[in-house]
């Protein structure tokens, strides 16, 4: 009996330290949330330094990383990340960012292609198809950027600047009606948003010009 209660002492002693080891543990993720972006850098490669092959801490340093316009040391994370999970849909989201803001349209593509591919409802599905709205439009591609666009809002429909930037699309594709319903959609959102309001007005001038 006395080895019995020795033992659940332990157990409990053991479990208390864990408890309070845990709670007082720097967490990475919190710090990304509360946009405390060093702080979780810093924390993350720590954690990477004890152990190299720790995905989550990956993750979150890209994220970080990508937030304060480090793309490059992103880029190093990403990969590793990559080749510790080959088919891990954020892992293909952040290699798409990495490469949107370096200005790589063709990569950046490939990647937000795979992502919504291998995650249709994932946790940043809208920003995903934004992304490749954006990429065609720098391609000059604009109809096909109305698709992803209009999927955006589809999956954010109370972003105005998305509505904007769908409304752009529709314009330089011609599709003068669309562009107009867009525009305004974006201005019922946000009435004080300028590029919404010009781009009214330019596409209400061309259909009153035909």
């Amino acid at each position: 009996m006395n080895f019995i209660r020795f033992f659940a002492v332990v157990l409990f002693s053991v479990t208390a330290v864990f408890a309070v080891f845990s709670q007082n543990a720097p967490d990475a993720l919190n710090e990304y949330r509360q946009k405390n972006f060093e702080r979780s850098v810093q924390i993350c490669k720590d954690e990477i330094t004890a152990n190299p092959n720790n995905l989550e801490s990956h993750v979150v340093i890209c994220w970080s990383l990508i937030q304060l316009g480090r793309y490059d040391e992103a880029l190093t994370y990403a990969r590793t990340a990559r080749s510790l999970s080959r088919y891990d849909p954020r892992v293909a989201e952040i290699l798409g960012e990495i490469y949107y803001y370096k200005g790589d349209n063709n990569e950046a593509l490939r990647y937000f292609q795979e992502y919504v591919s291998i995650a249709p409802s994932g946790s940043r599905i809208e920003q995903g198809y934004f992304y490749i709205g954006e990429i065609f439009i720098r391609l000059g591609k604009y109809r096909h950027a109305d698709i992803a666009l209009s999927t955006a809002v589809h999956w954010m429909p109370s972003n105005a600047a998305w509505w904007t930037k769908l409304g752009y699309a529709r314009e330089y594709a011609g599709d003068y009606i669309q562009a107009v319903e867009a525009y305004e959609k974006a201005l019922s959102l946000n009435s004080q948003l300028n590029d919404a309001r010009r781009g009214l007005d330019r596409v209400r001038q061309t259909l009153g010009n035909r």
